[in-house]
């Protein structure tokens, strides 16, 4: 699986990545910690089979079950390889690989896909697949290696074949849903479209991956493989959580053209930190619209409070300075008049506070943005006011 992302790599992130393996082709890869736990499930669930077939193995059987895993991890490297080769011809940056319970995936920093592109992309590493499980199969049919490397090698072909088969389906989060998205992205114009069409997909798949996998011992009441069954929903889970987040990321994507700051900004003035409570309420006699007090500089400062405003007796608006009715604005808390999309959330993200005084080219304040208005644009949902009325 491949997965874009902006942003680059770093140090702390690395070391929640896992245990750092060294670069492929200048590419960091990764072995995450819980990878120890499909390694251990492998080695309590496969070692006791080898051990029947083999019983003069003894524990050593243990050591072929976890052999099994590191061909299993292998064959999941190349996988995420040539992802990430296939997208390096694209002049894709490839941020890391991270082999980890689900398998691995490899992560890429931000690019410029088309439907064409990402369809060859995601199928790199099916096809990868596909070309070990070929190259083992004569090494199989021929009986070239004996005992238990034979058996290995007899697994490394068929979980190949199985890996390929498996990531093709045509739903996100497995590489075959970038076919359904790319379709209807070509189709529509619109990849969150693709997406959105493509998640839906992705769990149409675990629905009939669930009836056909686990209902019919269940209906015929045949015996239950718990094991199995275990797995089974384990990946259907997977599988489900993947493509719901893909939705739900592509749904907030759609939302981004109607993010503007032009757009979300509620009607605000500027006037001097000299100025007093009496020019208040000249430019904002009913408390809007808001207020936004500026530096000799002409930068926002802070913002009026309109409750404190109405709490300075009569007598004394004219010798009380707007300062004193006032909350400060975040260090460089005020953005662009034509900002919006992805420009004004990346923006807003490397900024502390929750309002930003909206300014034109010239610095003028013609609005005040307000994070709670941003936040339900992207997400459509109004936040929920605490407290009784």
């Amino acid at each position: 699986m491949s997965t874009p992302r902006n942003g680059g790599h770093s140090t702390r992130s690395s070391r929640k990545d896992g245990i750092p393996l060294g670069r492929i082709a200048g590419i960091p890869v990764y072995l995450a910690y819980s990878w120890f736990i499909i390694a251990a499930f492998t080695v309590i669930a496969v070692g006791p089979v080898v051990f029947v077939q083999h019983p003069s193995l003894g524990n050593g059987a243990y050591f072929v079950a976890f052999a099994y895993a590191v061909l299993l991890a292998l064959s999941v490297l190349v996988h995420e390889l040539a992802h990430a080769l296939s997208a390096k011809a694209f002049n894709w940056p490839t941020e890391k690989i991270v082999l980890n319970l689900w398998g691995g995936h490899t992560q890429f920093e931000s690019f410029i896909s088309s439907p064409g592109r990402s369809v060859l992309v995601a199928l790199a590493g099916p096809a990868a697949n596909f070309v070990l499980a070929a190259a083992a199969w004569p090494l199989v049919v021929a009986h070239v290696f004996g005992g238990v490397a034979e058996e290995l090698a007899n697994s490394f072909m068929w979980a190949n074949l199985l890996i390929g088969i498996f990531n093709v389906l045509p739903g996100l989060p497995l590489d075959g849903g970038r076919l359904v998205e790319s379709a209807v992205w070509k189709v529509t114009g619109s990849q969150e479209k693709g997406t959105v069409a493509a998640g839906w997909a992705g769990r149409i798949v675990v629905i009939v991956l669930v009836v056909g996998f686990i209902a019919p011992p269940l209906l015929s009441g045949s015996p239950i493989n718990f094991t199995y069954m275990l797995i089974t929903l384990l990946v259907c889970s997977f599988l489900w959580m993947g493509a719901s987040g893909a939705i739900k990321q592509a749904t907030l994507r759609g939302r981004l053209p109607s993010v503007s700051a032009a757009a979300l900004a509620e009607p605000a003035v500027g006037i001097p930190n000299s100025a007093t409570v009496a020019e208040v309420l000249r430019v904002a006699p009913y408390g809007t619209p808001a207020v936004v007090i500026c530096g000799p500089d002409g930068r926002p400062q802070g913002l009026v409070d309109p409750a404190a405003t109405a709490a300075v007796p009569a007598s004394e608006v004219s010798t009380t300075f707007v300062t004193a009715v006032s909350t400060p604005l975040a260090d460089g808390a005020y953005v662009p008049w034509t900002s919006s999309g992805q420009e004004l959330i990346q923006y807003l993200a490397q900024l502390s506070g929750a309002e930003y005084a909206v300014v034109d080219e010239r610095g003028t304040v013609m609005g005040l943005l307000r994070q709670q208005a941003v936040v339900t644009a992207i997400t459509g949902k109004v936040a929920r006011r605490s407290g009784r009325p």
